[in-house]
């Protein structure tokens, strides 16, 4: 594989085709977490460390498990219970290293394993059928472009937090209007040519 191609799949990833912001996967984590950078910032590497790995075992699961014996109809089953086991190893080492980032991210933690853009991640390496190595590179450069999105929304709504808003765009509707900016920023990098 040329670094071209490796290249195209991390700025596809993060820029161009980003789970939030173009493909509006994630949505729930986005808004409910993107109050803090603090709690932004965990959950961007608790979606990181959970996306890279649950596209590899779902990877790992479907070529060696699934496709061999046929039973492709299980792929969805499957990618879920490898993502709830790796959430749930996520929150226990969070909770046990990190007891004020656990209680931070509060129910968010647990949303990861029903968060969309994880399942997305591992349902899109599949359909592009991507080797091992490249669904290494998509998820996590999927992750990372889920923490820039959500860490940058954080920013933006902390500084809103110290201006006079009228109070009909106060909390979720002002962070709607801001995830839609943000949307239409990045929709500037599809004319990117690598």
């Amino acid at each position: 594989m040329e670094f071209r191609e490796i290249l195209i799949i991390i700025v596809g990833a993060v820029f161009i085709h980003n789970f939030v912001l173009n493909r509006f996967l994630g949505i729930c984590p986005f808004v409910g977490v993107s109050r803090q950078i603090e709690a932004s910032v965990g959950m961007a590497m608790a979606v990181v460390f959970v996306m890279t790995l649950a596209g590899a075992v779902t990877w790992c699961v479907n070529t060696y498990l699934l496709v061999p014996r046929g039973v492709e109809f299980l792929r969805t089953v499957a990618f879920i219970l490898v993502i709830a086991a790796l959430v749930q190893l996520v929150e226990m080492f969070l909770q046990k290293t990190s007891p004020g980032l656990y209680s931070a991210l509060g129910i968010y933690l647990p949303l990861i394993t029903t968060n969309c853009a994880v399942m997305g991640v591992a349902l899109l390496n599949i359909k592009e059928d991507h080797t091992f190595f490249q669904t290494v590179v998509f998820s996590a450069s999927a992750a990372v472009g889920f923490g820039i999105a959500l860490i940058l929304m954080a920013g933006i709504r902390e500084r809103l937090e110290l201006v006079g808003l009228p109070k009909p765009f106060r909390g979720a509707p002002i962070a709607f209007i801001v995830a839609a900016l943000m949307a239409i920023a990045f929709m500037g990098f599809s004319g990117m040519k690598l």
